[in-house]
């Protein structure tokens, strides 16, 4: 391998690792969601200002939901009478420059 060539690898490799900084946040914020919609979904709350003011109490203690609001959850019931709670977001990455990512994250209780 020469130097060049080396040199060339390298930075890929670190404008990968750059842009797998900036996303696993994003993702960790995503399972911390879906965690907190499934433990309440699975709760079965009476109505949906319960289960919103169940995920507004859930986002006091966990610090990384940011991007979400209760306000945003869909709340509905299925055909078993079970509650089921979607939700949706995107987010916008810089990654430098003129340069974004955007990811939509969606998702719903089991």
């Amino acid at each position: 391998m020469t130097l060049i060539g080396l040199l060339f690898w390298g930075a890929v490799i670190a404008m990968l690792a750059v842009v797998a900084m900036k996303v696993f946040p994003t993702v960790l914020e995503y399972y911390t969601v879906k965690s907190v919609v499934n433990r309440i979904a699975a709760g079965n709350p009476a109505t949906v200002p319960a289960a919103r003011a169940e995920f507004d109490r859930a986002t006091v203690t966990e610090y990384s939901i940011q991007s979400i609001k209760s306000s945003d959850l869909v709340i509905s019931k299925d055909g078993n009478d079970k509650v089921v709670i979607e939700f949706g977001w995107d987010k916008e990455i810089d990654l430098f420059g003129p340069v974004y990512l955007v990811i939509k994250y969606r998702g719903s209780s089991r």
